[in-house]
């Protein structure tokens, strides 16, 4: 009971700050995000389901170096954040309220991986003006820019217009998958939805 009013009020405090992060991007950011219009909510076939191993790959991250999926196995829970692309409003959103909520997912024992189809450089841009003024992004962010979208069609979640869905993958500590969202490509996750599934993993 008590686990489970600490993840409601975690996650409505998680909701309220990330609003307002949301609202403090500098106005240079804001000026660089392109606006996708209304699309369509899904465009793929899912390849994968709750009770799958998780596909393993392995890809650059913005860092340097490379991060494969399955290092984190027996070590730690994942969450993979697959996101269209950088520089457009929902996506620019998402990863900075991620940021905040690095708390709640050191308390899950859980590591996010953040994926799109976006080259090394862009993202390298992306990330470095999403996060200015409160230093970086917590968690790895990789490139599945080539080949193109390979990771995202293994998952069954690359569009026809080449980017990914928006989409979450829980994965447990044997690599298997827990929950899958995806998500309304126009729309952000709800924190408090992941925060819950999360919870159900072991520590």
């Amino acid at each position: 009971m008590m686990r489970k009013k600490h993840i409601w009020i975690v996650g409505l405090l998680v909701i309220f700050v990330w609003i307002a992060a949301a609202y403090a991007q500098s106005p240079d950011f804001k000026e660089n995000i392109y606006s996708v219009g209304k699309l369509k909510p899904t465009d793929s076939v899912l390849k994968v389901k709750v009770g799958d191993l998780a596909p393993d790959f392995t890809l650059p991250a913005v860092r340097g170096g490379k991060t494969t999926l399955s290092q984190y196995r027996g070590k730690k829970n994942v969450v993979i954040s697959f996101v269209p692309a950088a520089w457009t409003p929902v996506c620019s959103d998402q990863w900075p309220g991620y940021n905040i909520a690095k708390e709640y997912f050191d308390q899950s024992d859980a590591i996010l991986l953040g994926i799109t189809v976006d080259n090394i450089p862009t993202l390298y841009a992306w990330t470095n003006q999403m996060c200015m003024g409160s230093g970086t992004l917590w968690f790895p962010v990789l490139s599945d820019f080539y080949p193109h979208g390979a990771v995202a069609s293994k998952y069954g979640i690359l569009r026809s217009d080449g980017v990914s869905e928006r989409s979450l993958f829980v994965i447990d500590k044997k690599g298997i998958i827990r929950y899958i969202d995806v998500h309304d490509i126009n729309t952000r996750p709800k924190l408090e939805v992941l925060f819950r599934e999360l919870g159900k993993l072991e520590k």
